[in-house]
């Protein structure tokens, strides 16, 4: 006998344990013989995390699919694996060596990365048990990590090949700069925030002193402003990157400036006699309406000034060091400048005198902090009188700042300023690479589920820049990469192989350096030769390979050739940029066919009120937490049916509670089933059930498995889920337990053993039908309810998905409308607040003969469950009575001996003036401009659904009154 309660504190650890010993998620288990591979790649966590809601929705939907196909026989693998998340677990052991006063640049690069396994083995992967926890029913033996022995061979084939294909190169360009963590950093590893910050308005001299007539014009074209200027004006949220400007530019259009394009003014920065001249260009960047119109180019500190500098061959200028700080070598200006003295002089190169110990970076600036610079040079402008001034209240001239907010760029783990920085790196041709991918979604090969996904992947890869794959860290795949001395490179995939390449190279040379290698070789010395790249590869390099890596690639493995192409990709939208283009353009290239068909994309996990979670928020959930108070059913279930395509899941711990008690009623629903000696019979035949009862409820089985198993086949999980809420909890657990009583407690054997075969054989379909969703309590169900003595023939997690073809469409349709007639009763009692323990008697009007055999054959089912009293027919409906519809007739409830009519009007009008009164006020809320716009967005979602439930609520108040009324 199943224990009173269900406990998921105990039962969910002794299932998974289950599951553990009988290897039950091994790929192919429980497959049919030839069956159809069905392949998922689960999307690689850091080896750094802990689960969050994020991860749980997406498991927990990946789980469904896996469950669903296995239980359909197909040969399944869920691939699990881990990320090394380079600079993510680089951070957490350099803080644990700081712990220790050891800083990571006093250790040798092998001694750093020994420390990084160790805590890799001791603490790395706890994720997995998290996810185990929530019951991801991965192949966990075949767990693969992206520095793994065979990974990284795959990602060194990949890097070689590329680059000997011309698709990956090594160039200087600007990337995101952690100056924290020293290293460039990808797009998504930048958390851009909303900050206080200043507008500076400066004065840049026209070389030589030279004039122009500044014209001001309004809307209209009326002359506002007109003077004699020896100055352009820009604006500039970086002072400090003044001494790195190329150009100053403004817009073709721009009439106020037309007189000095293509002239030169001074940066208005450094010793006077050592200022560089820049040009002033057109472009279509400058916005006129904007500031002055004018900016100030910057290619090598700005992402928009670097497209600027290349369009128009302005110099690039790189002003600090890999920490931020004012270069201290203050790089020469006749190193990196003199481009920029042969554009000031029309194409005259200068000599070496002229720009012998001119520096780019003055020595008052080098060495310190950018911020600090900054503040230094904006008080040197100040004092210069360079800045554009206004008048202040009392009508003085004071330096033109603004204080307003603007957008910054911080690293998301280390917290600082990112720094946009040009800087030697290695590069893919994204957009060659990208271009087979591009085909394959708009050929349809691959397909984005919800399709406006599709938009959002088109927009980035159609215009994709070069994808910077270095990393400055020690912690991931060291790029196989080897300098010799003259600076020429040497990729391939060993030192070897590259020693082997770079004398090859150098004997073929003649002079110093054939005499320099052949010397070497005499007496020769690792590293003497060659000198290897310290960098290593972007995290999502690696990760791009995840699909074809996994499964032995480059080794032409019995896996490879069964599991990929993999099915379905679960991912959130957040990545679509950063790993699955890039897991199509590899798969595409090295594999010659997509990765995967189906791209589900979900949405995100947030608050009750629909905000976004946060720490600095405080409305973080965990979801081991839930999963310890609510189990972990509970949770899955609240997720899947909150999962509707293209809408956030607002998740609230009382919906879970909500979904505990589904589960506890199928339970209590299993109990009866045991105390009425419900078990299964062999030799019990569905087509030889008999009652009606019985011949309904398989035929909602048929119903229900058919929307559960289109749900979950359609990625629609919140209709499978609430398929299966509908048949379990209404149809099942309230109706057919009930109808089912009168039976249990009959004389009627025959009728007995039909019913107990029957529930027997729905019960069993219920736990295969919700096993995706409920995998716990389902697989406990399905060995407690075996039968005394008997065990299953498999575990629940391989037992055939249901398919029921039996259907009685008489017996639904008789069944449903005594369904829908007590159902309207008991709502016309509820709305009319009449007393439980009054029994009303039921009329009624226009039924025809089928209606009136109904009547008569559920009469006792009708008065128990409805508490209803005498059943009648009549021609008209009785005075004071309440009324609906069921088929062609109407049923009438007469209340005048039963309720205070009056008093029951006045209560409804009452209520109904309080619904009213509330719409009013968020009607007027929520036109509110000003209100609307400024809001967090999850507060005005918040009064938005408020509105609704007043509405709905006006609604059936609105219908109770009119009955009241009409019956008074």
């Amino acid at each position: 006998m199943l224990e009173k309660t269900y406990d998921a504190t105990a039962v969910e650890p002794k299932i998974a344990k289950i599951w553990e010993n009988a290897d039950a998620f091994a790929a192919g288990a429980g497959a049919q013989p030839d069956a159809d591979p069905f392949t998922i790649v689960i999307p690689p966590p850091n080896v750094t995390g802990s689960l969050h809601m994020g991860h749980a929705l997406n498991n927990t939907l990946q789980d469904i699919l896996v469950r669903f196909e296995r239980m359909r026989g197909k040969n399944v693998l869920w691939q699990p694996g881990m990320d090394h998340a380079g600079i993510a677990t680089q951070m957490v052991v350099e803080r644990q060596l700081a712990e220790r006063q050891i800083n990571r640049r006093d250790m040798t690069r092998e001694a750093f990365i020994d420390k990084v396994w160790e805590w890799k083995a001791e603490s790395g992967g706890m994720i997995f048990n998290q996810l185990k926890r929530l019951g991801a029913s991965c192949d966990w033996s075949r767990e693969r990590f992206t520095m793994d022995e065979g990974l990284s061979r795959a990602v060194i084939e990949v890097f070689v090949t590329l680059y000997k294909q011309g698709l990956i190169f090594r160039g200087k360009r600007l990337v995101n700069w952690d100056p924290k963590f020293e290293t460039a950093i990808s797009d998504l590893e930048v958390e851009n925030r909303e900050v206080d910050g200043h507008m500076w308005h400066f004065k840049y001299p026209l070389a030589g002193g030279e004039t122009y007539r500044y014209v001001e014009k309004d809307a209209d074209g009326n002359v506002v402003l007109e003077e004699e200027r020896n100055y352009i004006s820009i604006a500039t949220t970086r002072p400090e990157t003044m001494l790195g400007d190329g150009a100053v530019a403004v817009h073709p259009s721009d009439e106020r400036y037309a007189p000095i394009v293509g002239k030169l003014c001074e940066i208005p920065v450094g010793p006077k006699e050592h200022r560089r001249l820049i040009p002033i260009i057109t472009d279509e960047y400058p916005d006129p309406e904007f500031g002055s119109g004018a900016v100030k180019i910057t290619g090598a500190h700005d992402f928009n000034d670097y497209q600027v500098a290349r369009r128009n061959g302005i110099p690039l200028y790189r002003l600090m060091d890999v920490c931020a700080t004012m270069r201290e070598d203050g790089e020469p200006y006749a190193a990196c400048a003199a481009q920029a003295l042969a554009i000031a002089r029309g194409g005259a190169m200068p000599s070496e005198a002229e720009v012998d110990g001119i520096n780019l970076v003055p020595d008052e600036y080098r060495g310190i902090d950018r911020y600090e610079a900054r503040r230094l040079i904006v008080d040197a402008i100040n004092a210069e009188g360079l800045a554009v001034t206004v008048a202040d209240a009392e009508g003085n001239a004071v330096p033109y700042v603004e204080s307003k907010k603007i957008m910054q760029p911080f690293g998301d783990r280390s917290g600082v300023v990112i720094e946009p920085m040009l800087t030697d790196q290695w590069f893919a041709d994204a957009a060659t690479l990208a271009r087979p991918a591009i085909a394959s979604v708009r050929e349809g090969r691959t397909n984005f589920v919800p399709k406006n996904w599709e938009k959002t992947y088109f927009d980035w890869m159609e215009n994709i820049e070069p994808w910077c794959v270095s990393r400055q860290l020690w912690w991931g795949h060291q790029i196989p990469a080897w300098y010799g001395p003259d600076g020429h490179v040497f990729v391939e995939k060993s030192e070897q192989e590259a020693l082997d390449a770079a004398v090859e190279y150098y004997l073929a040379l003649e002079g110093p350096w054939k005499a320099w290698v052949e010397e070497k070789l005499e007496n020769f010395k690792p590293g003497e030769i060659l000198t290897r790249d310290e960098d290593v590869l972007d995290t999502w390099f690696s990760s791009a390979l995840w699909p074809f890596s996994t499964l032995g690639w480059p080794d032409q493995t019995p896996e490879l050739k069964t599991y990929y192409q993999t099915d379905v990709l679960v991912t959130g939208f957040d990545i679509i940029f950063f790993w699955v283009a890039r897991m199509m353009m590899m798969g595409l290239h090295f594999m010659e066919e997509e990765p995967f068909h189906t791209v589900y994309v979900h949405a995100l996990v947030r608050d009750k009120n629909g905000a976004k979670m946060s720490k600095s928020k405080g409305n973080v959930i965990d979801p081991l937490e839930l999963i310890e108070e609510y189990g972990a059913d509970a949770l899955r279930f609240t997720l899947t049916i909150m999962a509707a395509q293209g809408r956030d899941v607002k998740l609230d711990p009382a919906r879970i509670a909500g979904y505990r008690n589904f589960g506890t009623k199928l339970w209590n629903a299993t109990r009866f089933a045991e105390m009425n000696g419900v078990a299964r019979n062999d030799d019990f035949w569905l087509s030889d059930a008999k009652l009606t009862v019985n011949r309904w409820i398989l035929s909602e089985l048929k119903r229900a498995a058919a929307e559960i198993t289109d749900g979950i086949s359609t990625f629609r999980f919140n209709e499978a889920g609430a398929a299966a809420y509908r048949f379990v909890w209404n149809h099942v657990c309230d109706w057919y337990v009930e109808l089912l009583k009168p039976v249990f407690m009959g004389d009627d054997e025959a009728a007995k053993a039909e019913s107990r075969a029957t529930m027997a054989f729905v019960l069993d379909e219920i736990y295969k039908l919700l096993h995706p969703m409920m995998p716990f309590m389902t697989e406990e169900l399905w060995a407690q309810t075996a039968g005394e003595g008997r065990t299953r023939a498999t575990l629940l997690c391989h037992a055939a998905w249901p398919a029921p073809e039996f259907e009685d469409a008489d017996a639904a349709s008789e069944i449903n409308w005594l369904i829908e007639l007590v159902s309207g009763i008991r709502s016309l009692r509820s709305e009319m607040n009449v007393p439980p323990s009054a029994i009303a008697p039921l009329v009624l009007v226009g039924a025809d003969a089928g209606t009136r055999e109904r009547l008569a054959r559920h009469e006792t089912a009708i008065k128990r469950l409805a508490r209803v009293g005498e059943i009648s027919h009549a021609e008209a409906a009785p005075a004071q009575s309440a009324q609906f519809v069921v088929g062609e007739a109407t049923a009438c409830l007469p209340l005048g001996d039963l309720i205070d009519l009056g008093a029951e009007a006045a209560r409804l009008q009452k209520e109904l003036t309080k619904a009213s009164q509330e719409i009013a006020r968020l009607d007027k809320k929520l036109s509110n401009e000003k209100f609307v716009a400024n809001a967090p967005d999850e507060v005005v979602a918040a009064e938005r659904e408020k509105l609704e439930e007043y509405r709905e609520t006006e609604a059936k108040l609105a219908t109770a009154l009119s009955r009241v009324r009409s019956e008074g």
